[in-house]
């Protein structure tokens, strides 16, 4: 494997990192490299290697790093002021832009981070229900609360609907207000649903879960049996929102929720993230309308901060523009071809999984179509195909390739060569011998 030259500048701050920070990270990319600056797909480190980018600050940077008007929008609002904690314009203005685009949103709602969207996602569907229990799908990610570190990434996953908790310190009485279901199992979720219409507050589903597409008919039946009873039914779309579309995967797909998550890029690569959706739900973040006992509290300092809806603005100005979409899917389609390909003859026991703005390569050859198919991934071989993709110049997480309308060919054939590399290194590797 080629080694990454390392200054001595890097080397001393992965030692601070160490030093102040748990695990010597931020608990996000758990990687020694330090990076220094980014500019349309790639990336460059404190020692001055380069990178083709996938991982696009784990989404955000949809129209790239950088990008000149996304720069100009935050240059010209900073000299004006950063934040107020009252109205501004721009995030007026992006509202009123996420109402027009996004099918279900007819209110919006801000706030700093996805996880605080998918946090008052479930509470305002609570209020409205006046119920507790949420309904989610195992190997779903709807951020860092209680409720949503629910079976994510059970190691030993238990029997439906009884959820696992993911992490330490998660109150025991939260398993009492979490449903566990199988993704992709439309049978097993509508008998869930009927079983407990009456205890369920909302139910809340990745529309594109990690990296796994919805089977055919698999979110209209959610859709109908939701509708069916009157449960909210949620879709988070922090990570889809925007990316799969204009209106983000609900008009990808096809299927329009009651409520749903937008972040990312939404904030152009500044912290910001939102709740939006149907009126009568969204009216519950509003004391007039809805009276105190109805009234769900919800403040933040910097929700719908100027700076950040400047460049979400600017962000979705290029994203109207045309061939904007039909670009971006195209430079993924020919990743996603060409390492299903290199797969195929070189006869891994692979598969490419996802969308062309949204995939990775799991590791086994056996149909993937929910979380428990994805434990029976080689996360070992994943490791190591990882590593070396880093040591020849790209960089991604640990799953996912994230597309951008910066990627160019180059990035591509790139990107292409390096997987290649891997292949042969790693068919010459006894210790991964099979």
């Amino acid at each position: 494997m080629p080694a990454l030259r390392q200054s001595v500048e890097e080397l001393a701050l992965v030692e601070t990192a160490r030093k102040v920070l748990p695990a010597g990270h931020f608990g996000n990319a758990q990687t020694e490299i330090i990076i220094r600056e980014g500019r349309a797909g790639r990336v460059w480190d404190m020692s001055g290697n380069e990178y083709v980018d996938f991982l696009l600050g784990s989404g955000p940077m949809f129209v790239g790093h950088c990008h000149p008007d996304v720069v100009a929008a935050t240059q010209a609002q900073i000299p004006k002021g950063t934040t107020f904690f009252v109205n501004n314009e721009h995030g007026i203005r992006l509202a009123e832009e996420i109402v027009k685009a996004v099918p279900c949103a007819e209110k919006v709602r801000f706030n700093s981070s996805g996880t605080e969207a998918d946090l008052y996602a479930m509470r305002v569907a609570r209020a409205f229900r006046k119920r507790e229990k949420i309904l989610k799908f195992e190997g779903g990610y709807h951020g860092m609360s209680d409720y949503s570190l629910m079976s994510l990434a059970p190691r030993r996953p238990g029997n439906f609907p009884v959820p696992v908790p993911d992490s330490a310190g998660i109150p025991r009485a939260v398993t009492e207000q979490v449903m566990i279901a199988p993704f992709n199992d439309a049978a097993t979720a509508e008998s869930m649903i009927a079983a407990h219409q009456d205890e369920l507050a909302g139910v809340i589903v990745e529309p594109f879960q990690r990296l796994l597409p919805p089977k055919p008919g698999f979110l209209q039946a959610l859709r109908a049996a939701t509708q069916r009873y009157g449960i909210p039914l949620i879709f988070d779309e922090v990570v889809t929102g925007f990316r799969f579309a204009y209106g983000g995967a609900q008009d990808y797909y096809g299927v329009v929720p009651d409520l749903c998550s937008l972040g990312k890029i939404i904030g152009g690569g500044f912290p910001l993230a939102a709740v939006a959706g149907r009126a009568d739900i969204m009216a519950h973040f509003d004391k007039a309308l809805v009276g105190d006992d109805g009234f769900l509290m919800q403040i933040g300092t910097l929700s719908g901060n100027p700076v950040a809806a400047a460049a979400g603005l600017a962000t979705l100005e290029v994203l109207r523009r045309p061939g904007a979409y039909e670009g971006v899917f195209a430079t993924g389609r020919a990743l996603m071809e060409g390492i299903a390909e290199q797969i195929r003859k070189a006869g891994l026991p692979a598969q490419v999984v996802g969308e062309p703005v949204l995939f990775d390569v799991i590791y086994t050859n056996t149909p993937v179509q929910n979380y428990r198919d994805t434990l029976r991934a080689d996360a070992n071989l994943q490791k190591h195909f990882n590593q070396h993709l880093r040591a020849n110049g790209v960089l991604k997480g640990e799953s996912k390739f994230y597309m951008s309308l910066a990627h160019t060919e180059a990035d591509v054939a790139h990107t292409l060569k390096a997987f290649a590399a891997a292949i042969e290194a790693l068919a010459q590797s006894p210790a991964l011998a099979k």
